[in-house]
């Protein structure tokens, strides 16, 4: 990770020349090819992978001159440069250190109209997302057409009904019918001017929702006084030697009136597993995992958070649902048996689906949902994971059976692992963890 980040920086801080034989997948919007342009003038642009790495960053520079970058797959920003001729550089960086370029020659004349600047970005949801009504609706804004913001709202489809706040950031629960749609985010200039982002969405159902009535439901299993805490020996750089943890119920913070905290004291980037036996069933062959979660600030210090469920089957060998979300990859990770049942080797595999605990907001709750199951060999298929009412599909199959002498048993992990070499405290609460089976 330490040298990926090297490759990036040091790929930012290159000229255009150093992508010259790069594979581009920049469309730029703005400004075109050979246009003149006034001052300042509006660069907009959409990468997409590079070299076939996902994108970490995109920027831009004029003539030799410095690069300006942003961690987005697209930017849109104005420019100022002087009077003549310049070739604008407009870059991408891909995720293992790949670099890509569109070079667009431009006129800058001072006699050249301005731009009108508009910055409305929308922060959440993405673009074609899978939501379950509620889901946020995240967006923020400087400049409509060059004029300060008055206000922000927001329409779906072609409803004449707009929810509107006074203010240049626009951050609400928006409740939709499940289905297609389009969310039009609109904004208002304090001369008149209106500027609006539509985003293209597929509102779907709760998991929950989708059960099926033979469903078995245990609840509030972080009230379960079995809990225990052990180092995680797969973790860091001394084996777990490092880390320490306690856990304890707790009424605040909490949803339900009863939550739990994870108190972790680690070094060395290790990790620390909490985990209780909930029950025991060998034949359930679905699973839906359901818990809520709150990171007091600051989080900075945790790297990953895993919430894992172990199965023991009629065969006596092991199920491990692994998953976890890990900030160094930005992904969230799912576990493997690269050996056998009996000489077995557990292994973390990266899914497409993104995810980044660094990202998570503090100070609030977050709902994370994961289904998965099994077949009668201990394969397991990771389908669908939740994180606010956003639904993303792994839709993966990887064996995943051990033969380790465990007594049959329906456990539970939620682990903590570090992210920094010194030493240092991370707190995490749960509430409302819920498994269901059929």
């Amino acid at each position: 990770m330490k040298a990926l980040c090297a490759i990036a920086l040091a790929l930012i801080a290159s000229t255009a020349s150093t992508y010259a034989n790069a594979q581009s997948g920049i469309a730029v919007a703005s400004p075109i090819s050979g246009s003149t342009v006034g001052m300042p003038f509006v660069l907009t642009a959409t990468a997409t992978p590079c070299s076939s790495q996902p994108i970490a960053a995109v920027g831009y520079s004029v003539d030799e001159g410095s690069t300006s970058a942003v961690y987005a797959s697209s930017i849109n920003t104005q420019i100022t440069a002087s009077s003549g001729s310049h070739v604008l550089h407009v870059k991408s960086w891909g995720n293992q250190g790949a670099g890509c370029v569109n070079d667009v020659p431009i006129i800058v004349s001072p006699s050249a109209a301005a731009a009108l600047f508009t910055d409305l970005t929308v922060s959440q949801p993405s673009p074609g997302a899978k939501l379950v009504s509620p889901f946020a609706l995240k967006a923020s804004e400087t400049k409509c057409q060059s004029q300060s913001i008055a206000a922000m709202g927001y329409s779906i489809d072609d409803s004449s009904n707009t929810t509107a706040v006074y203010a240049a950031t626009l951050d609400i629960q928006a409740v939709s019918p499940i289905g297609a749609h389009i969310i039009h985010v609109k904004s208002w200039g304090n001369q008149g001017a209106s500027c609006v982002s539509n985003i293209a969405v597929n509102v779907v159902p709760s998991p929950v929702s989708t059960l099926p009535s033979s469903a078995i439901a245990v609840n509030a299993i972080q009230t379960l006084t079995n809990w225990q805490a052990e180092s995680d020996e797969a973790t860091g750089t001394t084996g777990g030697a490092s880390t320490s943890g306690i856990t304890k119920l707790v009424n605040s913070p909490t949803l339900s009136g009863l939550g739990r905290a994870f108190v972790t004291n680690y070094a060395n980037y290790e990790g620390e597993r909490y985990y209780a036996s909930f029950g025991a069933d060998t034949a359930a062959t679905n699973f839906l995992y359901d818990g809520w979660f709150y990171l007091p600030s600051p989080s900075t210090n945790i790297a990953i958070l895993e919430f894992d469920m172990n199965q023991v089957m009629a065969n006596g060998q092991t199920v491990i649902f692994g998953f976890q979300c890990d900030s160094w990859s930005n992904t969230w990770d799912y576990t493997a048996n690269a050996g056998t049942p009996q000489q077995f080797w557990d292994v973390w595999l990266h899914s497409t689906a993104a995810c980044n605990i660094q990202n998570w907001a503090t100070d609030t709750w977050h709902h994370v949902q994961i289904s998965y199951a099994r077949d009668a060999a201990g394969n397991v298929t990771y389908k669908s994971v939740w994180l606010d009412n956003v639904q993303q599909d792994l839709n993966v199959t990887v064996p995943s059976s051990f033969a380790i002498g465990w007594s049959p048993t329906l456990l539970t992990n939620f682990q903590v692992d570090g992210r920094t070499e010194a030493r240092a405290t991370v707190t995490a609460y749960a509430d409302k963890i819920t498994v269901y089976r059929w």
